[in-house]
């Protein structure tokens, strides 16, 4: 699955980011509004995880079937 197709959907996607990122409040999630830079750069931020951790974490959870399921 392409990002474009995540940020197409991201009401749908916040909850699941939510589940698996509880440190990222509502409104950074409001601001995120998809773009995926602005969701790893919150993710460092909020756990101090470096940028290649927060990429592969990213990618598994948009290739995770419980997104896949949501998006169709």
């Amino acid at each position: 699955m392409d990002w474009n197709r995540v940020e197409g959907n991201w009401k749908q996607v916040k909850g699941k980011v939510k589940e698996q990122w509880g440190k990222l409040s509502d409104d950074d999630l409001t601001t995120i509004n998809g773009r995926r830079d602005q969701l790893e750069g919150k993710i460092q931020e909020r756990y101090g995880y470096q940028k290649d951790q927060v990429r592969k974490d990213v990618g598994r959870l948009v290739l995770s079937a419980d997104l896949v399921t949501a998006l169709l």
